[in-house]
C-alpha cells in the first residue's frame, strides 16, 4: 500500500517521471542553474532553462548529465532530489521505488553513479534499465520475443541502435551523435550561411518547428532572430526545412552508419526477423520529417515512427513498475 513507485526518464536533454496510475506527472529540461559564489542550486528544469543565454556572471545554467552520463554527481543528485520531491509529493512521505534509464553504454562505474545519486536524492530502491530496452518496451515491442527486433532511440545527449530479443540486447552501438548535437550543427550553419550568431534555445526551437532529415519540395519557413556576425547587430533571417535537413545530414548519416555496424554483427537469423517487421525510431529525433524515410533510404528496411516517441523510455519505465516483481528476477538483474 505504501510501496509507492516512480520511472523516470533521466535523458540529457530532458527528464520525464512516469507514476503509474497517474501517467506522465513530469516532463522538464535536465538542467540546474546554480549561484557560482556558494554553488548553491537556484532553479530546476523548466525554470532553469529560461536562464539560459539570460543570466549574470555569478548565475550559470548546467547540464548535469552529457552524453546521457553523469558530469557532476552533486548537480545530478540535487536535480533528482527535486524530481523525486515533486513526483512524491503526489502520494505521501513515503520513499519510493525508482526505475531509471541508462545509455547501453553505461560502464559499472556510471551505473553505481545513478544509483548512488538516486537513493541519495529520496528513492528506497533504485533500479537501473539500459535506454533501448525501455524504448522497446514503451514502443510495443515484444522484447522477450524469440523474435529480432530492432529500435533507433535519438535521444538529446546519445543515439542508440539495438537489436532485442528475448528479453535482452543482442547487438548495439551507442553514439553520442543526437539532439544536442542537431542543435549545434543548425548553430553553425545559419553562422556560416548567414553570418547570424543564435543561441542554444533558438537552435531548438528551429529545429523542432521546421526540422527535417531529407529535403521535400514542401518547405516549412521559419524567422529567426539573433546578432549579426559582422556588425554585432540584431538581424532577422527566414530559413527553410530543407536547409535544416542540409544542416542535419552529417550527424544523420553518423547515426545511420551506427545502424550497419549493428547490422554488421547481428545473427543472420534476427536480421531476417528485422527485415520483415522493420525497424522503429523512438526518442525526441523520431519528430523530424522525414526521418522514417531517411532510415529507410540507407538501409532498404521499412522503418516506423513509434507512438508518442518522446515518451517511450519513460512508457517502458512505467511497464517495469506495473511488473516490478517480475522484472527484479530477470531483466534488472542483467547488467
Amino acid at each position: 500500500m505504501f510501496n509507492k513507485k516512480i520511472g523516470i526518464d533521466l535523458g540529457t536533454a530532458n527528464t520525464i517521471v512516469f507514476v503509474p496510475g497517474k501517467g506522465y506527472i513530469i516532463n522538464e529540461p535536465t538542467i540546474v542553474a546554480l549561484s557560482l559564489p556558494d554553488n548553491g542550486v537556484l532553479a530546476v528544469g523548466r525554470e532553469a532553462k529560461d536562464m539560459i543565454g539570460r543570466t549574470p556572471e555569478d548565475i550559470m545554467a548546467y547540464r548535469p548529465l552529457k552524453d546521457g552520463v553523469i558530469a557532476d554527481y552533486y548537480i545530478t543528485k540535487a536535480m533528482l532530489k527535486y524530481f523525486i520531491s515533486k513526483a512524491n509529493s503526489y502520494f505521501n512521505i513515503f520513499k519510493p521505488d525508482v526505475v531509471l534509464s541508462v545509455p547501453a553504454g553505461i560502464t559499472p562505474t556510471e551505473r553505481r553513479a545513478v544509483m548512488n545519486a538516486a537513493r541519495e536524492a529520496g528513492a528506497k530502491e533504485a533500479y537501473i534499465v539500459k535506454e533501448p530496452i525501455l524504448a522497446a518496451l514503451g514502443a510495443g515491442i515484444p522484447i522477450n520475443s524469440h523474435s529480432g527486433n530492432m529500435i533507433i532511440n535519438i535521444g538529446g545527449g546519445t543515439s542508440e541502435v539495438a537489436v532485442v530479443s528475448l528479453g535482452g540486447i543482442v547487438s548495439w552501438s551507442s553514439l553520442r551523435v543526437a539532439g544536442n548535437k542537431f542543435d549545434q550543427a543548425i548553430m553553425d550553419y545559419i553562422k556560416k550561411k548567414y553570418s547570424l550568431i543564435i543561441g542554444e534555445q533558438m537552435a531548438e526551437t528551429v529545429k523542432i518547428e521546421i526540422g527535417a532529415a531529407l529535403p521535400s519540395k514542401e518547405k516549412f519557413e521559419f524567422q529567426l532572430r539573433g546578432r549579426d556576425f559582422s556588425s554585432g547587430l540584431p538581424k532577422d533571417v527566414i530559413i527553410n526545412s530543407n536547409e535544416i535537413a542540409e544542416a542535419l545530414n552529417a550527424h544523420l548519416l553518423d547515426i545511420a552508419a551506427s545502424v550497419q555496424n549493428v547490422f554488421n554483427v547481428t545473427p543472420p537469423e534476427l536480421v531476417a526477423d528485422i527485415m520483415d517487421k522493420g525497424i522503429i525510431v523512438s526518442g525526441g529525433g523520431a519528430h523530424l520529417r522525414g526521418i522514417d524515410d531517411f532510415f529507410k533510404r540507407v538501409t532498404g528496411v521499412q522503418t516506423y515512427i513509434a507512438d508518442e516517441p518522446l515518451f517511450c523510455v519513460a512508457k517502458g519505465a512505467g511497464l517495469i513498475l506495473s511488473h516490478l516483481d517480475i522484472y527484479k528476477r530477470t531483466l534488472l538483474n542483467k547488467r
